[in-house]
């Protein structure tokens, strides 16, 4: 399934912008012949808007989660993108996936919060492995800082992800995380990894770019720089059958030493 990946900070504070920026987007992935399109961590609203959060945030199925809906099945695109989630009171950091026919397949809420801005206007989520099928490939999805704790991903690994979308708003100076992490993640829990980064200067944050999709080999299969762009590649679905023969890891694990890790 090829892959394209929105490496974007859209218009920060305005959903109609960055709407926008999607459609268009997705019309462009979609005559590339992609069949999923992921935006970045926050991107409906914007990451560094303060306040604003709380303001924006709707609910799973409100009225952008519709727009989205049109917008894939339009194009003929699945969607996956990062947003502020409100569900009565309480504000979680989510990224959701919609089918190419507009179906709302899988909403996961991000389990591990960065630093004081994200705990002073979000709620940790508390379901680690969220998945949905799609293209004959299982999808998983985390955000951001949860693909940096190898216990979330090899949870994924156990479950049987083919493919992780990561939507991300990765800032300096950590662009190691996209650089290296990511292909280790990918090689070590034999799996598919989509890293989809905001861009530039954002608030008091400067967002790295280098948004890349690396397969289970630990090679990048494409990878953006640090201005907006699209970039596509392929998920092979034969070359991770092949691969996971290849490094048996979760075949050889010794569940019964690592009780310490709990």
């Amino acid at each position: 399934m090829r892959t394209a990946l929105l490496q974007s900070s859209g218009r920060p504070g305005s959903v109609v912008g960055n709407l926008k920026v999607l459609d268009e987007a997705a019309g462009r992935a979609a005559a590339g012949g992609a069949g999923l399109l992921v935006a970045p961590e926050m991107f409906l609203t914007g990451y560094a808007i303060g306040d604003d959060i709380g303001r924006l945030a709707e609910a799973a199925d409100g009225d952008s989660a519709d727009a989205v809906a049109d917008i894939a099945g339009r194009h003929g695109i699945a969607i996956a993108y990062g947003y502020p989630e409100r569900a009565g009171e309480t504000v979680f950091n989510s990224a959701q996936l919609i089918s190419a026919d507009g179906i709302r397949l899988a909403d996961y809420r991000k389990t591990h919060l960065f630093g004081c801005f994200e705990r002073d206007h979000f709620t940790p989520g508390e379901q680690p492995v969220v998945q949905a099928e799609l293209g004959g490939l299982r999808i998983g999805i985390m955000i951001c800082y949860d693909v940096e704790f190898p216990e979330n991903v090899r949870a994924h690994a156990l479950a049987g992800t083919d493919l992780l979308v990561v939507p991300t708003a990765q800032m300096h100076p950590f662009q190691f995380v996209a650089e290296s992490m990511i292909p280790v993640r990918a090689f070590e829990n034999q799996m598919y990894v989509a890293y989809v980064n905001r861009v530039g200067r954002e608030g008091e944050f400067e967002f790295v770019g280098l948004s890349t999709l690396v397969g289970p080999d630990g090679v990048a299969r494409t990878r953006a720089g640090r201005h907006e762009e699209l970039v596509l590649a392929d998920v092979d679905p034969a070359l991770l059958a092949a691969s996971r023969e290849a490094n048996p890891y979760l075949n050889d694990r010794r569940p019964g030493l690592y009780g310490s890790l709990v």
